[in-house]
């Protein structure tokens, strides 16, 4: 009875180690997201755009600095030479302007950063979904990101898959239509919405 009872808790061990020998290998890789940025076409195209856009809007607000600066000396010189009383009458517009131009200036600033956080949060979002579907078409179990908020702390050079799909990001972009028409930022939109909503 012992020996039967030893034969079938061997054959049950063969039995499940080959169980085991048969689970499947998952394919891996990562992404260095911070590289992937620096060097996908959109993301330096967005960069530009708002550099150009911030210098455009710094030029109008420079001559209005300007032209304070200068109402500002004047108003120095016709102080001393008209006295207090004329000082504090004249200084309080002087002040009013001076906070205008500094609300002016942070507005830019907002509306900047809130224009370009939304086009690249949109890109982001895409980037997401096509390194989704680029994961599942070569049959990887996971890829992970890598960068600034990085999830892994070591990775071979082997499984670095940035360059490959910074490559296909590029030419998909290249490829895209430029109206801005595109149902990729449509859709990339979209689950924006649908992640502020659930905030």
């Amino acid at each position: 009875m012992k020996k039967s009872i030893l034969i079938i808790a061997i054959a049950f061990s063969i039995i499940s180690c080959n169980k085991t020998a048969e689970v499947k290998e998952s394919k891996t890789a990562y992404v260095d997201t911070s590289k992937l940025l620096e060097e996908y076409t959109e993301a330096k195209d967005i960069q530009a755009k708002y550099k150009t856009k911030s210098e455009e809007m710094g030029k109008e607000l420079e001559a209005e600095v300007n032209r304070f600066k200068s109402d500002a000396a004047n108003f120095q010189k016709n102080a001393q030479a008209n006295g207090q009383a004329w000082a504090q009458q004249n200084g309080a517009e002087l002040q009013k302007r001076e906070q205008q131009l500094s609300y002016a200036q942070q507005g830019m600033l907002q509306q900047l950063q809130q224009e370009s956080g939304v086009e690249m949060d949109s890109l982001v979002v895409n980037v997401k979904k096509f390194i989704k579907d680029y994961g599942k078409q070569k049959g990887y179990s996971y890829i992970f990101g890598t960068g600034e908020a990085a999830s892994i702390l070591y990775a071979e050079d082997k499984y670095d898959i940035t360059k490959e799909i910074t490559q296909l990001l590029n030419d998909k972009y290249k490829s895209a239509p430029k109206d801005g028409s595109t149902d990729v930022k449509a859709d990339a939109k979209k689950e924006i919405q649908a992640l502020e909503k659930k905030k």
